[in-house]
């Protein structure tokens, strides 16, 4: 996938948009292809950098829009994950994406500076963080910068630099000063790139367009001119891009300035207003836009001194509407950013920080590389039915469905739902069932099961889905929605059976942390295990937490630390801890921890110095049952934890089981995470 910088600003009109411009231009020279994101606009159609970028840019991009504001404030609990998923797809495109943060054009009270750093934790960019000088001291831009930083950490998001635009030309050195070790590049005030556009300077001054090409006004209005001065003083001083004003009753100075804009050579200038609510004479009038029949021609009952004044306080943001304006950014960001200070940003090791939109994002497109036969016994459940559709839609599993075909896709069509290409297989289908009760009935031989008594066990929808996955006609199953747990896993255990070298079948939950991934074991399972089975426990979870990108450190959890304590409790784990050792000598591992040793690095090194385990344990692994269950929920309630599972591990083949309690995104997550599983089996397998 591509590298990224998030170029955000804590503020507007910092001329955010024209360093995005800069670098880009920097990187298409270089030979990379470049994508340009923007999370949130006002318009698509009206974007600034999006219309910089386009195809006649001389700075080719592909360019995507995530959302508009209105989008956002009707969805505003999936705009992150929308913003993410619009990156990643981007990202699949070209080497380098720059993402340039929202403008503040959109929603009061809405923290966009907190969103753009969320967005950057979340695609693992690395921030650039622009202010602006523009009618600030050196010292209070530290300080704007400073505050910044904190929010950029606060949502673990990375910065690796601060740019300064807007400084005045002869103070840039005392804008240069490092802000909280970050260096700080310092980009001079372009009058061009933020002049008002004559529109706003004719708004401002309230006057009438009574000539011209309306279409004009959105040129720049660069500089001002009032002419209180003869002809030939007027002539010296005029200047490309400028707004000319003139007392109506001034006829010389009126036909003066049209001349001198329709002369070749001449100063362009961008319009003409006239002031003082005088009539100009019919003939100068007819003269002047005989002329110039394009330029704006501006007309305003206000005296000389408040149409200056008025024209001189218009302001306008930062555009790069035309390639003068574009090369003019370039030219004032490559002069102040080092070029290689790109290449080390983009050289800088990918963030180790994990969200919980990261994490299930990977997950979804992990599972979708290889998508697996999944049974889900339950469509009688919605939330099974919305699930599929989800599932179907981002290509994550082939959906196998247990029950009536026609009840089924009636009540999917009720409720809107597209199930795709998902099979769905009847219960009672006699094949199926014939072959099933034959095997379940061999299988069971020794407890006594007849023919008789497996046909009617494996009708129950949940036998049925463990047997398909079974015989090997599905790959895994999801099941508990509508079950309890018992009635989920019992049956792989009579059926599916451990895998080679586990004795133990337990369970972890994923937890996804603020920025990070630790998993929990066993949490769902296995009441009190003996140390030999917490040793099969703690190996079990370091492999599933290796499937799911987490580098298993696995902490075996106590009441006590090291041989700091004693008795049957402690003496269990340190037993289970030497197992592990003699099992899994590569695996990281060390025990008994407390669950403070094992995840802080202050009280690791007091407790446990020099363990490779205390202090960053990824894997927790929890004496019993109640430990393990009540932790992982205390964790869950009390950080904002996201408990992804029951993820039931030790079986030779995926089997996992729900909360009665969960939601469409926790059954999506659960197939997601049994694909996976079904994926490592097949790939050793092979």
């Amino acid at each position: 996938m591509a590298r990224s910088i998030f170029i955000a600003s804590p503020e507007p009109r910092t001329g955010k948009p024209m360093v995005t411009v800069g670098l880009a231009s920097y990187l298409v020279e270089q030979g990379k292809s470049v994508g340009i994101l923007r999370p949130l606009v006002k318009d698509r159609e009206t974007d600034t950098l999006l219309n910089a970028f386009s195809t006649e840019s001389s700075t080719p991009a592909t360019v995507e829009a995530a959302l508009t504001y209105d989008e956002y404030l009707r969805e505003p609990a999936s705009a992150l994950a929308t913003v993410v998923s619009t990156y990643r797809k981007l990202a699949d495109q070209v080497e380098v994406v720059l993402v340039s943060g929202s403008d503040y054009e959109g929603v009061a009270g809405f923290d966009e500076f907190q969103f753009n750093c969320r967005v950057s934790a979340n695609i693992g960019a690395q921030m650039i963080v622009v202010l602006s000088a523009l009618n600030r001291t050196a010292a209070q831009v530290a300080d704007a910068g400073r505050i910044a930083l904190s929010t950029v950490q606060s949502e673990h998001a990375t910065a690796s630099c601060l740019v300064v635009t807007r400084a005045p030309e002869d103070a840039l050195d005392n804008y240069r000063s490092p802000i909280g070790d970050l260096p700080v590049h310092v980009v001079a005030e372009i009058p061009l790139l933020t002049a008002p556009r004559v529109s706003d300077v004719k708004a401002a001054t309230n006057s009438t367009l009574i000539s011209g090409d309306e279409s004009l006004l959105s040129r720049e209005a660069e500089k001002l001119l009032v002419c209180g001065m003869n002809s030939a003083h007027v002539l010296e001083r005029l200047d490309d891009g400028m707004v000319v004003i003139a007392a109506a009753d001034r006829p010389e100075l009126l036909l003066t300035a049209a001349a001198a804009h329709a002369a070749p050579g001449s100063p362009d200038l961008a319009g003409l207003i006239l002031n003082g609510g005088f009539s100009t004479p019919a003939a100068v009038m007819e003269l002047i836009t005989e002329l110039v029949p394009d330029l704006p021609i501006m007309t305003t009952d206000s005296d000389t001194f408040p149409t200056a004044y008025a024209a001189s306080t218009a302001r306008g943001p930062v555009r790069l509407s035309t390639p003068r304006k574009i090369e003019a950014a370039k030219a004032a960001v490559r002069e102040a950013i080092d070029p290689d200070i790109v290449n080390t940003i983009l050289a800088q090791a990918p963030s180790d920080v994990v969200t919980p939109l990261m994490f299930q994002s990977d997950l979804i497109e992990k599972a979708a590389s290889n998508p697996m036969r999944i049974v889900l016994p339950e469509p009688d459940d919605d939330r099974i039915l919305h699930a599929t559709d989800i599932l179907v839609r981002r290509g994550v599993a082939k959906i196998i469905l247990l029950g009536d075909e026609d009840a089924i896709r009636q009540r999917a069509n009720e409720l809107g739902l597209d199930l795709g290409d998902s099979r769905i297989v009847s219960p009672q289908d006699p094949d199926l069932l014939e072959k099933y009760a034959t095997e379940f009935a061999r299988l069971r031989a020794k407890k006594g099961v007849t023919y008789e008594q497996a046909r009617e066990k494996v009708q129950d929808v949940s036998y049925f889905g463990t047997m398909m996955v079974h015989m090997g006609d599905a790959d895994g199953m999801v099941s508990g929605a509508a079950h309890t747990t018992a009635h989920t896993i019992v049956p792989s255990f009579q059926t599916i059976k451990t895998k080679p070298g586990v004795s133990t079948v337990s369970s972890v939950f994923l937890m996804l942390m603020k920025d990070r991934v630790h998993v929990f074991g066993d949490c769902a399972v296995i009441l009190d295990p003996t140390a030999e089975q917490l040793a099969d426990i703690a190996i079990s979870s370091a492999e599933t937490a290796a499937q799911f990108g987490v580098e298993p450190r696995v902490a075996m959890i106590s009441y006590s630390t090291g041989a700091s304590g004693s008795g049957p409790d402690v003496d269990k784990v340190r037993q289970a801890t030497e197992i592990v050792r003699e099992k899994a000598p590569d695996l990281a591992v060390d025990g008994p921890l407390q669950f403070d040793a094992s995840v802080d690095q202050t009280v690791a090194a007091k407790k446990m110095p020099g363990s490779p385990v205390a202090g960053k344990a990824t894997v927790f692994i929890f004496p019993d049952l109640n430990t393990g269950n009540t932790t992982y929920k205390a964790v869950q309630r009390t950080s904002g934890a996201v408990a992804v599972g029951p993820v039931l591990q030790g079986l030779n083949k995926p089997v996992n089981d729900l909360s009665r309690g969960a939601l469409v995104e926790d059954i999506v997550n659960t197939v997601a995470i049994t694909t996976v599983q079904a994926q490592a089996l097949a790939t050793s397998a092979n």
